[in-house]
């Protein structure tokens, strides 16, 4: 979430149009939606110690590469580097959370996500700081050795084997046998509202310091601080999303979080003051808490042998198309339409909450 905000300064010093620009992020989340699936299927493997591991330790290599990056072409191979690192990460968090807290998986997920927010509302404004007073190198550089410390912790803190029993009776499933189970109307549902919501989430994140500062007239530092503000309150929205997963299941859940963010869609465009921005901005954050119920479930209902492998074929495939989002949308914001692209946002959101009233959903603990 630092890329967003660095996205003028790129724009800048590597010349890049907006449609560039969002062909940057788009191809960050490209190559970290192709690397899931392996990276599921390896977690499922070989233990999600070793595969959580490896991956903060190629994403520190990957950010020297940017940081270090003398021409646009460099720039976006390091870019896709970092993507590929991180790709490893999700899956095996999921399910070494799911495997150990078995009786509150959206609880412990909601908790763990609201966590990254708290990461990612406070990255951002301190990298625009950085950025504005010494250089974007720095703004983006000095997140290195915390990531190095961080995968100290994750390797001595992870259980070695956190793989459950039903997992263990025998080998895991390869790709065509989890392809062919993956086929049912359920989860096809629930991939398609899981594209719909990275579309939505991965658009509106990449562009909107920019819009904050091209068209609502803000400096870059507030709109960073706003930009900050969204995930902050994610870290409420989560956990909430989790419990209410819990308790009254994804149906009931899914539709009320999703429709709030269609309303601060709809507001965004026409908003003109502090406060309006500050009320849509409130609105659209409701969205993520979309990801602690869809994966959950996911989670939760995936059989234990393909658990890994069959969320990373889910997560890469909705990531991967909701990766155009940002290059599309750059297109689009060329072309002088800001307000609307975020009105066509809202319009997707509404789509993707009727989907999820109307769609069938895999019943819970079957595995």
């Amino acid at each position: 979430m630092i890329y967003p905000v660095l996205l003028p300064y790129f724009r800048e010093e590597f010349s890049l149009s907006y449609t560039a620009a969002g062909f940057l992020v788009t191809f960050i989340w490209m190559c970290y939606a192709i690397g899931q699936a392996p990276g599921g299927l390896i977690a499922d493997r070989f233990g999600e110690r070793t595969i959580l591991t490896a991956s903060v330790v190629i994403a520190v290599g990957s950010l020297a590469v940017v940081i270090a990056a003398p021409s646009a072409l460099v720039l976006f191979v390091g870019t896709g580097l970092v993507g590929l690192g991180l790709s490893q990460y999700p899956i095996a968090r999921i399910t070494v959370l799911a495997n150990l807290y078995p009786d509150r998986v959206g609880r412990v997920i909601g908790i763990t996500m609201a966590s990254g927010d708290i990461g990612q509302t406070l990255l951002p404004p301190i990298a625009s700081v950085l950025a504005v007073g010494l250089a974007w190198q720095v703004g983006l550089g000095w997140v290195i050795p915390l990531l190095c410390l961080v995968a100290v912790v994750l390797w001595v803190s992870i259980p070695s084997k956190a793989t459950t029993d039903d997992a263990d009776d025998g080998e895991t499933a390869g790709f065509r046998e989890t392809f062919v189970a993956l086929r049912r109307r359920s989860y096809l549902s629930m991939s398609v509202v899981l594209f719909l919501f990275i579309f939505i989430w991965q658009t509106f994140s990449a562009f909107y310091p920019t819009y904050l500062t091209v068209e609502k007239g803000y400096s870059p530092t507030v709109a960073g601080v706003l930009f900050g503000l969204f995930f902050a309150l994610g870290v409420v929205i989560k956990p909430i999303a989790g419990m209410a997963y819990d308790s009254i299941g994804a149906k009931r859940s899914l539709p009320v979080i999703l429709g709030s963010a269609m309303i601060g869609l709809l507001i965004l465009p026409f908003a003109d003051t502090t406060v309006a921005i500050l009320t849509a901005t409130l609105f659209i954050s409701t969205m993520l808490g979309s990801g602690a119920i869809t994966q959950s479930h996911l989670a939760e209902t995936i059989p234990p042998d393909m658990q890994g492998t069959g969320l990373g074929m889910i997560r890469s495939s909705a990531t991967m198309a909701g990766a155009t989002g940002p290059v599309v949308f750059g297109v689009i914001v060329d072309r002088g339409f800001f307000d609307e692209g975020y009105l066509v946002l809202a319009l997707l959101a509404g789509v993707v909450t009727l989907l999820t009233l109307v769609m069938p959903y895999e019943s819970r603990s079957s595995t």
